[in-house]
């Protein structure tokens, strides 16, 4: 058994590893810093093949596919990811096209990659972690929630494909709320909403995907905001939705990147 894990160097992605090794999985772990996959490696129990490589950069995909596609990968786990607050006419815009290019071309890409592989022995699990933000629109956030929004969309597609083909092959979508991962310590400060551990939410998950389901959000809170935000009016969710995120940037006052491989 083996399983691909990108954003494995911090929170979710490196407690999914942690979790399927201990669960007997060897693991293909992927992200930009090769000394804390090293320590990864050192960590679990089972065998570890460490991939440094920027998912930002698009040459690096195909790098990764033919690093990866002649082994018998079981379970796929799009982690890698990040983020940028502010106002949409005050974010880099450079940082805007790598966060696209990590959070929708690089899951694309081995979603599709993988799919084709896992349908041809009609066997396998694909989990793309989005996030909660992927049920709405996000001001000052914007970018971000929209990569989320299609992360969730594009599984939310391939799941009825694979249910109405009988597929055994099957894709969740993680959907947490705020987590306690390298988030804070990036952004400066502390958030009005409290916090999953990373741990809880990985071991949530994994067991959530073994169970196909469809939507994976940790926790009843998460759970009730995202039914009520389908009910509620969306201009009165982008006034929420707004002085939530208000309320980061007085905590605050300057704009930061969310390193890669973190889920809010």
């Amino acid at each position: 058994m083996k399983a691909l894990i990108t954003g494995a160097s911090s929170g979710i992605g490196k407690d999914i590893a942690c979790i399927l090794s201990n669960l007997g999985y060897d693991l293909i772990v992927v992200a930009r810093r090769k000394n804390i996959l090293d320590e990864l490696k050192k960590k679990v129990k089972t065998n570890v093949l460490v991939i440094p490589l920027d998912l930002s950069e698009e040459d690096n995909l195909e790098t990764l596919w033919n690093a990866v596609k002649d082994e018998d990968i079981d379970i796929l786990v799009n982690n890698a990811g990040f983020g940028l607050f502010g106002e949409f006419d005050k974010t880099d815009l450079d940082i805007e096209f790598k966060m696209i290019d990590v959070n929708i071309k690089a899951v694309h890409f081995l979603t599709k990659k993988f799919l084709i592989k896992f349908k041809e022995k009609n066997s396998g699990h694909i989990l793309n972690v989005a996030s909660s933000a992927g049920f709405m629109a996000g001001p000052k956030l914007s970018t971000y929630y929209a990569t989320k929004n299609y992360v969730l969309r594009l599984t939310e597609a391939i799941y009825e494909e694979l249910k109405v083909d009988k597929s055994n092959v099957k894709i969740s979508c993680l959907c947490p709320g705020p987590v306690d991962t390298e988030f804070n310590k990036v952004a400066h400060g502390e958030f009005h909403t409290s916090s999953l551990s990373s741990e809880y939410v990985a071991k949530y998950a994994v067991k959530k995907m073994f169970k196909n389901k469809l939507y994976i959000i940790p926790s009843l809170k998460m759970n009730v905001a995202v039914f009520l935000s389908r009910l509620a009016p969306r201009k009165i969710l982008l006034k929420i939705t707004y002085k939530i995120q208000a309320s980061k940037s007085r905590v605050s006052r300057r704009f930061y990147v969310m390193d890669f491989f973190l889920s809010v």
